[in-house]
C-alpha cells in the first residue's frame, strides 16, 4: 500500500520549542507547519519550511483557532466570516515564507479544536473548505477519516487525503477520544504501529471499544509534541516499510503518481 506519514511541526514559538522538527523531518513525508493560530512565528515557519525543503519533504499549512495559550485546544465562538479570515491570513503567511524558500504550500490540514469541530458541524467544515478553494483550489485538504470535513471537501471541489492518528484513540462514532480522559493516548511505539497496522488491514477506524468503521486511508499522523514522538515516528516508519507499505509524500499520494 502507497502511504503517507505526517507531523504537526513548527510549533514553537519565539524562544519557545516544541518537539524535535530536525528529527521528525529525517522520518516523516509530509509536515504540517503551524502558521500562527496556535503556535509558529515567522522565523519557527521559516526555519521549518527549509528543513523540510530540503529532506524533500511536502509542506502543509496547519492554520487554528487564534489561539497561543491555549495552543488551540479550545474551542472558540468564530463566525463564518472571521473563520474564513483566520484561514485565509495563516495558510497566506505560510504560502509567503515558503516563497522565500523557493517552494510552495501544497496541503493544509486543520489544527486541534477547529480540526475537531469540523468533524462533526459540516458547518464550520465547509466554511474552511471554501476558504481552502478560494485561496488554491489545487491544496489538498488532509482531513481525518470518517469525518464531516472528508465530505465537506469533496462537495468543495478539494483533493482530500484521509488520515488516521498513530498515537490517539477512537470513540464508536470515529471522533478522537477527548485529551481530558485517561484513554485518549496510545503510548509506546509498539502500540502505536500495532493500532495503525490493525486500521490498514482492516481498512476502517478502530475504536477503543472494537467497532470499526470502514474508510479509505492514506495517510498516517504523529503528534510532533508527543514526548515520544520521534521514537514512535521511527518506530512507524520501520514496521510500515517492513509490513510492504510504501511511504510517500502527500502529493504522490493525492495525485495516484
Amino acid at each position: 500500500m502507497r502511504i503517507n506519514l505526517n507531523a504537526d511541526l513548527g510549533e514553537g514559538y519565539g524562544p519557545w520549542h516544541m518537539g524535535d522538527d530536525d528529527a521528525m523531518l529525517d522520518i516523516v513525508a509530509s509536515a504540517n507547519i503551524a502558521c500562527g493560530g496556535h503556535a509558529g512565528d515567522p522565523d519557527v515557519m521559516r526555519r521549518t519550511v527549509r528543513l523540510a525543503r530540503e529532506r524533500g519533504v511536502s509542506i502543509g499549512a496547519h492554520p487554528s483557532y487564534p489561539d497561543l495559550q491555549g495552543f488551540g485546544r479550545r474551542a472558540m465562538a468564530l463566525s463564518s466570516a472571521e473563520l474564513e479570515n483566520q484561514i485565509a491570513a495563516q495558510v497566506g503567511a505560510l504560502a509567503g515564507i515558503a516563497a522565500l524558500e523557493a517552494t510552495r504550500v501544497t496541503h493544509v490540514k486543520p489544527h486541534g479544536a477547529l480540526n475537531n469541530l469540523a468533524c462533526v458541524d459540516r458547518g464550520v467544515a465547509d466554511t474552511i473548505c471554501r476558504s481552502i478553494h478560494a485561496i488554491d483550489p489545487g491544496l489538498i485538504l488532509l482531513a481525518p477519516a470518517a469525518s464531516q470535513l472528508v465530505l465537506a471537501g469533496r462537495a468543495a471541489g478539494l483533493v482530500v487525503v484521509e488520515e488516521i492518528f498513530a498515537d490517539r484513540a477512537y470513540l464508536p462514532d470515529g471522533q478522537l477520544v477527548p485529551r481530558s480522559r485517561a484513554d485518549a493516548m496510545i503510548h509506546g511505539p509498539a502500540a502505536c504501529l500495532a493500532h495503525v497496522l490493525a486500521m490498514l488491514e482492516a481498512r476502517a477506524l478502530i475504536a477503543a471499544d472494537g467497532t470499526r468503521l470502514a474508510t479509505p486511508i492514506g495517510s498516517i499522523c504523529v503528534h510532533g509534541d508527543s514526548p515520544d514522538a520521534v521514537g514512535v515516528a521511527r518506530h512507524l516508519r520501520a514496521g510500515l516499510q517492513q509490513a510492504g507499505h510504501d511511504i510517500l509524500p502527500l502529493t504522490e499520494i493525492a495525485s495516484g503518481s
